[in-house]
C-alpha cells in the first residue's frame, strides 16, 4: 500500500543557509502519515474516544540525501513495510521531481491511555493491510 501527499517549501522551514532545516522533513513525513491515514478512512480522533487506543512513533530511521530548499514542491511517499498485531513499520521518502532527498523507516505503535502496547482494532488492521 503506498501513499503520496504534497508539500511546498516555506521560508519558515529553511535555516541561515536557506535550505529545508533537518527536523523539518521529520514534520512532512508526519503530515504525509496523517494524511494517509485520514485517506484510508481511520478518524484517529474516534479511535482514541470509542477504542482508548492511539498511534505513537516508536523509532524513526532517517538518511538526508540531499537539501532541499525554499519554494520547493516535494512529494512525500509512504509505503507500508508490515503491519502486525501491534506495529506498523513504513517507508518514507521525500522527492523534489527526480531527486530523493530524505529517506526514513519508521515504526509506529498502538497504545493505550496508559501509554502500554495496544492491539490495533481488527477494522484498522484491516484497512492497513
Amino acid at each position: 500500500m503506498s501513499h503520496t501527499f504534497t508539500v511546498r517549501v516555506y521560508y519558515e522551514d529553511t535555516d541561515m543557509a536557506g535550505i529545508v532545516y533537518y527536523a523539518n522533513y521529520l514534520r512532512y513525513i508526519e503530515r504525509a502519515r496523517s494524511d494517509w491515514v485520514r485517506d484510508l478512512g481511520i478518524d484517529q480522533n474516534a479511535m482514541r474516544e470509542n477504542d482508548g487506543v492511539v498511534f505513537v512513533v516508536r523509532r524513526v530511521e532517517a538518511d538526508y540525501i540531499a537539501p532541499a530548499k525554499f519554494d520547493d514542491q516535494l512529494e512525500v511517499r509512504t509505503v507500508t513495510r508490515s503491519v502486525s498485531g501491534v506495529k506498523l513499520a513504513m517507508g518514507q521518502e521525500v522527492w523534489r521531481d527526480d531527486t530523493l532527498l530524505f529517506r526514513a523507516e519508521v515504526l509506529v505503535v498502538c497504545v493505550n491511555a496508559a501509554g502500554q502496547p495496544a492491539r490495533l482494532p481488527a477494522n484498522i488492521r484491516q484497512k492497513l493491510h
